[in-house]
């Protein structure tokens, strides 16, 4: 195969748009963040999330969280090409402030999930998740 300058352009020009990928996904994730919280402080711990460790398959991972005197619950897959997984509401009239689910997920990557709590607090949580065949065309 015989490299050409033009070949060479594309080529430059997509490992740029590869490498810069990732960083664009977490400024994804790091803006729903700050407008799930409007900037606010978030407190580490409060949120129970539960996951598996090792997932086989990434397109069905069973998660559940929970948070006592929680208003909203969002989960986001940091990893994935579209962060955010799911917001759970609760109404005062709730038996429960958790929520089960399965999500996909596209590589080893980390679980977070962030609650507002009823008195206007933010409460975060985080599980790493390794993802052996992944679920988002990987």
């Amino acid at each position: 195969m015989r490299l050409t300058r033009r070949k060479a352009i594309i080529a430059g020009a997509g490992a740029f748009a590869a490498i810069g990928m990732p960083l664009r996904l977490f400024a994804a994730a790091e803006d729903e963040i700050a407008a799930f919280t409007g900037g606010a402080d978030i407190v580490e711990g409060g949120v129970t999330l539960t996951a598996p460790e090792i997932a086989e398959n990434g397109n069905t991972v069973p998660i559940e969280v929970a948070a006592e005197g929680a208003a909203e619950i969002m989960v986001l897959a940091l990893g994935n090409p579209v962060p955010p997984v799911a917001t759970f509401k609760f109404g005062p009239l709730a038996g429960s402030r958790a929520a089960s689910t399965r999500i996909r997920l596209a590589q080893t990557q980390d679980v977070v999930a962030i609650a507002r709590m009823e008195d206007g607090t933010f409460h975060r949580a985080t599980a790493t998740i390794k993802v052996t065949i992944g679920g988002c065309g990987g």
